[in-house]
Formats: structure tokens, sequence, C-alpha cells
């Protein structure tokens, strides 16, 4: 696969534009939330725009305030003409094959849900192994790809949302505010506390502990 972009800054929607000439229609963003934290699952997700109509603002969901971040969500939720599939892997699942395959598993889990098929796949980073689907991964594709940075979107309130669950399920540990990255109140609750059921028990410090 070729692509022709002549601006030395693309636009956001160059990769789809580019793919739409070379006759593809249904091109899929995915991406994924969760590789770093301690605790909680990676949750990924793929975005199809049918129509391509991209609102205005969606990038790299790191780089949006939370408040424009959940908006967006919304909006792209709320839209029956975008094809959405959302999956995660757990903790457990991390542990046991680690954090890169667990992503990689969470994509593809992401891509079946979609309710159209689609016809090339654009990846946040690099490419998914085994997928059958013609893809291209692309360094910081969430924020030069209109599709990956809408599965950005969904998969970082997605899992925002669940880690707010998880405060009141496991309180004490803060998930609320670092959403099982490790902060330094985190290591403090870690260490205090002992890990719980959510901790990814293959990370350090968190194996260190489990351990101990």
């Amino acid at each position: 696969m070729v692509f022709v972009i002549s601006s030395s800054t693309p636009s956001r929607d160059s990769f789809e534009k580019s793919l739409h000439r070379q006759g593809y229609r249904l091109i899929a963003g995915v991406d994924e939330a969760g590789r770093g934290p301690l605790a909680g699952p990676v949750v990924a997700a793929a975005v199809i725009f049918q129509n391509f109509n991209p609102f205005e603002g969606i990038r790299d969901s790191k780089k949006l305030s939370l408040s424009k971040r959940e908006k967006l969500y919304h909006l792209l939720m709320e839209d029956p003409s975008i094809l959405k599939g959302i999956a995660l892997v757990d903790e457990n699942t991390i542990d046991r094959i680690n954090i890169r395959e667990a992503s990689f598993q969470a994509m593809k889990m992401a891509l079946s849900q979609l309710t159209l098929e689609p016809d090339f796949v654009l990846v946040d980073g690099f490419n998914i192994p085994g997928l059958s689907l013609p893809q291209r991964g692309i360094p910081k594709g969430d924020d030069l790809s209109y599709s990956i940075g809408a599965a950005s979107i969904l998969a970082k309130v997605t899992r925002d949302h669940l880690m707010l669950e998880y405060e009141e399920r496991y309180p004490g540990y803060g998930f609320k505010q670092h959403k099982g990255y490790g902060t330094q109140m985190h290591l403090e609750r870690l260490k205090e506390k002992g890990p719980c059921l959510i901790h990814r028990k293959s990370f350090e410090p968190v194996r260190q502990l489990s351990i101990l």
C-alpha cells in the first residue's frame, strides 16, 4: 500500500482521503488505552466514519481536556452513522500473555465488534500481528488520523469510566484520581494497602509487593 500525501504536515484526514482515492470505503481507526497503568484492563476501540464527517476537535485523547473528551465521546457514541467497537482485556490476561499481546488482542476484539467489516485498518503505532485485513500502523496516529483519534477517545473515556467504578469497589487506592497509573499517590497507597484484585501482578512494583 502506497500513500501519497503532498503536505509536509498532513491534515488529520490525509490518510483516510488517500485510501478513499484508492477505492477503500470502510476505513477503521484503532487505538488502545491503558498499556502503562499498574491496575485495570487495557481497552481498545475501533471506529469507522461511514460518511466521514468528523467532529471538530478530534485528536489524541491525551491532549484533550476531560470535558472535551467526554463531549466528543458522547457525540461519537450517539451518532448512528459512526460504527464503533469497544473491547477490553483484563488484568489477569495481561499478566498471563503480557501487555503487548493483550493490547493487540483487545484491538482485534474491537474490530470484530464492528457491524461491518472494514476494507482497511489504520492502527495507532504498529501493525496488528495476524490481522487478516489490510492495515497500516501509524506512529502517533491518534494525532494524525481522525479515525484513530476518535478510537483513542472512545478507548480512553471507556477505561476512565471503568476506573471510576473500581474506585467504588476498591476504595482507598485513589483510582478516581490516577486511573491506575503509577503516580506517587498510587505507589504510596500500594505500599500501605498492598495490591488488590485489579492490580497487574506482572508489573513492578506490584509484582514485588505481591510476593512479600
